[in-house]
Order: structure tokens, then C-alpha cells, then sequence
């Protein structure tokens, strides 16, 4: 398996973060660091400009509607069968997976992770809390500095599909165990907040995942 930690052949991808709502500015700032040329996206013409996107946390539902309303729903689905590298964080997980639990009635997501994932299992704002993980594909395994995850009224992946690689699990606590980061192809997602700490390893990932993918295509 290819560690995608290692983002050493980075050649400047051009990242999209998509900016209806949540942690925009934080996001951006990661990947800047990690060397990305990064843009906001709200149109369907700045999404298909870009190598990859990020779905920022904050509200899934209220992310749901605003990306059916701004028209960009259909197209990033299409975008994802064909390939497109998407990352998300928490609400981003949320919007990414096939099944959710705990979703509202008229929830719909984009799709394309075949996982089931339960809205805010780790509880709600006010159980927001910081834990340990192991996550060795993240390069934080035996032997790495230590990754110590934010997580916000977050969700949890309960069941995963054949072709899903488990990247991270919570390692101390009481959620010990639990699934906290995932990959499918060029989908990646985790249920925590990267982008609110300094450890870029998560999107030093995703930019390794964006920039394998604009080689095979060229």
C-alpha cells in the first residue's frame, strides 16, 4: 500500500474548498502549506477548474441544501464517478457517505464512500473533545510523533464496504476503536477537524491524493 502521507512529488495542485459554509479559511490555510494552490468554489464553473475539493465541517443538511441550490450537486457527483479526488472533514464525511443514520427525513448526500456514517455519534457541541489516534497510513504510527485529533459534534463510520481503507481510529477513551478516518480511492474523509490544528498530516494526505490522481490522468 502507498503511504499517502508522502506527498514529496507535489507538483502545485489546484485545490477547491468549497465556501457555502464552515472552516473555509482554515482549510485553505492547511493546504496552502502542504504547497496547493487553493480557490474557493461556489459556481459550477470553479468546481470543474479544479484538481480536487475539500467539503469543509459545519452543518451537513445546511450544506446539503446550499449545494443543491448553487446547482453544484449533480455535477460534483458526476465529477466523483469519473474520479475526482474529494476530501472531507466531519460534515464533509457526512456528505460524502452512501448511508447515514440520524439524518434528517429529506437528507441527501453526494455520495460515493460506501460507508455507513451516524451524524453526531460523538456527541453533540458540548461533548466536543480532543483524543489520540492511530493512524499509521497518516503517519502517525508506532515510532511517528503522536496525532491528536479535534472532534465537534462529530460522526462516527459504523460499517465500511470491501473497498474502504480504514486511515485512522480513535486509539485512547472511551471511543477507542472507533473509525475516524477513512479512503476509497481518491475519496478520503475524516471524522475530526484538522484544519483547527497545526498537524497538516491529513491534508498533506489529500494533497498526495490530488496530485497521484492529475498524473494518471496526464
Amino acid at each position: 500500500m502507498t503511504d499517502i502521507s508522502d506527498s514529496s512529488t507535489v507538483a502545485r495542485p489546484t485545490i477547491g474548498v468549497l465556501a457555502l459554509q464552515g472552516d473555509v479559511r482554515e482549510h485553505t490555510a492547511a493546504l496552502r502549506v502542504c504547497g496547493a494552490q487553493v480557490v474557493p468554489v461556489r459556481r459550477r464553473s470553479e468546481l470543474a477548474a479544479v484538481d480536487g475539493l475539500v467539503l469543509p465541517g459545519g452543518e451537513s443538511t445546511t450544506i446539503d441544501k446550499l449545494l443543491r441550490r448553487f446547482e453544484l450537486m449533480e455535477p460534483l457527483r458526476a465529477r466523483i464517478a469519473a474520479g475526482f479526488p474529494v476530501y472531507g472533514s466531519c460534515a464533509g464525511m457526512i456528505l460524502l457517505a452512501d448511508r447515514i443514520s440520524g439524518g434528517s427525513h429529506d437528507q441527501q448526500t453526494i455520495g460515493g464512500l460506501d460507508v455507513l456514517v451516524r451524524r453526531n455519534a460523538f456527541g453533540r457541541q458540548v461533548d466536543s473533545f480532543e483524543e489520540r489516534l492511530d493512524a499509521p497510513a497518516l503517519g502517525a504510527g508506532p515510532g511517528d510523533p503522536p496525532m491528536t485529533a479535534v472532534f465537534i459534534r462529530a460522526p462516527w463510520v459504523e460499517e465500511i464496504g470491501d473497498d474502504v481503507e480504514i486511515l485512522a481510529t480513535v486509539s485512547t477513551g472511551p471511543e477507542a476503536g472507533r473509525i475516524a478516518a477513512v479512503r476509497q480511492g481518491a475519496l478520503m474523509a475524516t471524522a475530526f477537524h484538522p484544519e483547527i490544528s497545526s498537524d497538516v498530516r491529513v491534508h498533506e494526505a489529500f494533497v498526495g491524493i490530488v496530485t497521484q490522481a492529475s498524473h494518471a490522468q496526464s
